[in-house]
């Protein structure tokens, strides 16, 4: 008998965790042993691809001053959909909660307060060990939080966008970097590498509250000619496809999708040495991992890839070995079964 798991997503439009509800919602729904219903925004695309794959979808606002529309919605689909477990993804979803026969599930994406916004959950999702740290020091049983990695699924034959698409000289070294507009994402730090890197493009793939500023920054300077601002973008398999370096310079990062996306595209990748990059990354081995905030120690890197084709070729091999070791969605599937059959069970 299958079992039957109601998704609760808020999120924003786009978003890195956001790519990551859909994408394994979708690795989920080839199971044979799992129904799945969502409740979650009007995001169009999302939805689409959902229903795309015959999951039922329920819509709310999940307004944080009015919370009884989005509270209906949800009983609604409950009582409608009658599930096993209810996953909650995220803070702002946790938040609404209903308590009923089925089990409450959260999922850790970041640091959340776990008794304000997941109080009625009895298990927990995490995306690193650093996550299942914070989950347990905040009160929670260690048997009721579990790890279960992020996966990257991509077409085995992407065909790369062309560089003259995006103005971009062929012999460029392209940078490609993946992430909202945020302080929190260091694109600054890229920015100002750029400088010590005259044969580099940066293609920015993103959107948020810096841009401006971070264009501003670019003009000052004087590297604008050579970055391009791509805007949030829906295919970015085929961006990664035709860089020759992905930029990762985030200052805060729990976890770090780009990091798998770089790992499965077999792409070399720098990182900063923020939390999640600084748990997975094996600097030389699968990467090279600089502090955080060092310009010259990330051009510094940049410049060891592009010179060293050797080192280049290793971290490749490393990346590679990683994600099929641990972020494939047949691990990532696996692992969720697992969980699910383990908590309906109990």
């Amino acid at each position: 008998m299958s079992i039957r798991i109601l998704h609760i997503m808020a999120g924003g439009t786009v978003g890195g965790a956001e790519n990551i509800f859909l994408e394994d919602i979708l690795a989920l729904s080839g199971s044979s042993e799992l129904v799945q219903a969502v409740v979650t925004r009007n995001v169009s695309h999302r939805v689409k691809k959902l229903r795309e794959k015959k999951i039922p979808v329920y819509t709310a606002a999940f307004s944080k001053w009015w919370l009884w529309p989005t509270r209906r919605v949800i009983k609604k689909a409950i009582r409608k959909f009658k599930p096993d477990i209810v996953q909650y993804w995220m803070g702002r979803a946790g938040s609404y909660a209903v308590e009923g026969s089925h089990v409450n599930v959260a999922w850790y994406g970041g640091y959340y307060n776990r008794t304000k916004r997941f109080a009625s959950c009895t298990h927990h999702i995490v995306l690193t060990k650093d996550l299942q740290r914070h989950v347990i020091d905040s009160g929670a049983d260690a048997e009721d939080v579990s790890i279960i990695h992020t996966m990257a699924s991509f077409e085995k034959n992407v065909i790369h966008i062309a560089r003259s698409e995006l103005d971009t000289p062929e012999d460029a070294v392209v940078l490609l970097g993946l992430a909202r507009l945020h302080w929190k994402k260091g694109f600054d730090v890229l920015l100002n590498a750029l400088v010590e890197l005259p044969q580099c493009v940066a293609w920015i793939a993103g959107d948020g509250p810096l841009r401006c500023e971070l264009e501003e920054l670019a003009d000052e300077l004087d590297v604008k000619n050579r970055v391009r601002f791509l805007g949030w973008r829906n295919d970015r398999e085929r961006l990664l496809a035709a860089c020759d370096i992905v930029a990762f310079p985030s200052r805060y990062e729990p976890f770090g999708t780009v990091m798998v996306d770089a790992w499965a595209m077999k792409k070399p990748l720098v990182a900063a040495d923020a939390k999640g990059p600084a748990a997975y990354v094996q600097n030389g081995v699968d990467g090279i991992l600089v502090p955080k905030d060092d310009v010259a120690a990330f051009a510094g890197a940049v410049k060891k890839i592009i010179d060293d084709p050797a080192l280049r070729n290793k971290i490749v091999a490393g990346g590679w070995h990683k994600y099929q070791s641990t972020f494939t969605p047949k691990a990532f599937v696996q692992d969720s079964l697992e969980l699910y059959k383990k908590l309906v069970r109990n």
